[in-house]
């Protein structure tokens, strides 16, 4: 159901002037995340929403860079839908596009992370400053339960929680894996959850150097309660939610 929309996007432009761009865009891509890490960092002092409003200057810098030198363009659908409380984020993975505009489009919001990104130079450090919600893998059930006790603290902190149920990025044509575990944060913490789709993987392909020209479209769905529902239950309603939209966009 992808074909159409991904062959309108690569008939449009020559690629190796989108290699070129793309070249382009990674150098600021590294510079800006290389300069805006220190301030972050520097900011561990300040209270938490300070250190996000430090912050959330790399996102803007590099959408800006991404449109300007790239012209990847978004458009964001049912920005209404976002409640007034904090929530968790359900959000599809096809991209490095939207760990990088979702900080812009919802409140401050603190991420789901792979404890190992901590040690990362730079980038870690600052993800580190920024309080992000970490898993250990190896841990097993462990994991979980420290995953829970994280989103109480975050969420009872005014800040939003944005996790990526499939774990890591699927190309678009993948059959949907969404893991339970941010399921359970919300059955055991009762936040709404808001479900998010979009397009990005068509004109920024997971583990792929080329970024195509186009508009990529965010939609933020009805959010869905979770008081006294199970996980299982709200892992269902979200993927529903999501690949519905999700094949909807990619026509």
């Amino acid at each position: 159901m992808s074909e159409d929309l991904l062959t309108r996007t690569r008939k449009a432009s020559s690629r190796r002037l989108v290699a070129l761009r793309s070249a382009i865009y990674m150098v600021v891509m590294v510079l800006s995340t290389c300069i805006i890490a220190w301030p972050v960092m520097l900011s561990i002092v300040l209270p938490l929403k300070y250190r996000y409003a430090v912050m959330r200057t790399w996102p803007r810098v590099n959408m800006w860079a991404l449109e300007k030198i790239c012209g990847v363009r978004y458009t964001v659908k049912g920005r209404e839908n976002l409640p007034s409380e904090p929530s968790i984020v359900f959000a599809k993975h096809s991209s490095t596009w939207e760990t990088i505009a979702l900080q812009m489009l919802i409140p401050p919001a603190v991420y789901v992370a792979k404890k190992e990104l901590l040690y990362i130079p730079l980038f870690g450090w600052a993800m580190a400053v920024l309080n992000f919600l970490t898993i250990d893998r190896s841990a097993g059930r462990r994991a979980i339960r420290y995953l829970v006790d994280q989103a109480v603290d975050r969420l009872g902190r005014g800040m939003w929680i944005i996790i990526f149920p499939e774990g890591h990025r699927m190309a678009i044509d993948a059959e949907p894996n969404y893991k339970i575990g941010g399921a359970m944060m919300a059955a055991r913490t009762g936040a709404p959850v808001v479900p998010v789709a979009h397009n990005a993987g068509v004109f920024w392909p997971r583990h792929s150097f080329l970024k195509w020209p186009g508009e990529i479209t965010v939609s933020f769905l009805p959010p869905l309660q979770t008081e006294g529902k199970k996980a299982d239950v709200i892992l269902a309603e979200a993927q529903q939610a999501i690949e519905t939209e999700f094949q909807a966009l990619l026509k």
